[in-house]
């Protein structure tokens, strides 16, 4: 790899997220993304939610947008110990490390300048002309905005990133027909890409409660379920 490419991939390493989250989950992205960092991941979205109890996802990626199992496994490696010390979750948790997958967030500039042309909705933190929610094609990316091409009678809309609560590719048959075309070529060993990889699991369930109910317990020990 030449220097020049170095240099690139460090830029796009380091490049600040302008979507991003807020209360808890902005606290875990905050502990997670300088250690998925310094593995050469960087952070796309953090995700809580309660269904099967709760369950921490963060989506991760390397700065080419590729995300193997083993880089799954090796991230949640890494984070439990850190996400146990911190302990921002004050209950029970399941966490889960995943790929961004074809359909995925956007949360950097080089995401959707990566994305144009192709189907995006995007709800606004910010409503734009009274609406919070947008669908179209990303037609041009600029320093903090981006112009989305309306569909049917829907007029073109200039979204500021840093208003955005949410944006994301739609599934699309050009989307996949792209991802085919770099799943061919990189086996034709012309580019690095590769397809989504299922989610790592990684069970914390060491949390302060656990633990003050399990004295006995060692730190980082997961109790079995019905402790």
């Amino acid at each position: 790899m030449s220097d020049a490419d170095l240099t690139s991939e460090a830029n796009l390493l380091t490049e600040p997220r302008l979507v991003s989250e807020t209360g808890l989950a902005a606290r875990i992205g905050a502990i997670a993304a300088p250690v998925l960092e310094g593995l050469g991941y960087r952070l796309v979205r953090v995700r809580i939610s309660g269904a099967d109890g709760c369950t921490v996802q963060i989506m991760a990626e390397r700065p080419d947008g590729t995300m193997s199992i083993e880089d799954c496994e090796a991230a949640s490696r890494a984070l439990s110990p850190v996400l146990d010390v911190a302990d921002p979750v004050p209950s029970a948790y399941r966490l889960e490390l995943s790929s961004p997958g074809l359909d995925r967030p956007l949360v950097r500039r080089s995401d959707f300048e990566r994305g144009v042309g192709q189907v995006v909705k995007i709800e606004m933190a910010v409503p734009v002309e009274g609406r919070k929610r947008f669908r179209g094609t990303i037609a041009a990316v600029g320093e903090d905005a981006v112009t989305i091409a309306g569909e049917g009678s829907d007029p073109d809309a200039v979204l500021a990133m840093s208003d955005m609560a949410e944006a994301r590719l739609v599934l699309t048959d050009k989307l996949i027909a792209n991802a085919l075309r770099k799943g061919k070529a990189q086996m034709r060993g012309d580019i690095e890409a590769a397809p989504p990889q299922p989610a790592a699991d990684n069970d914390n369930r060491a949390r302060k409660r656990a633990r003050n109910a399990n004295p006995g317990r060692p730190n980082g020990a997961a109790p079995h379920e019905g402790d």
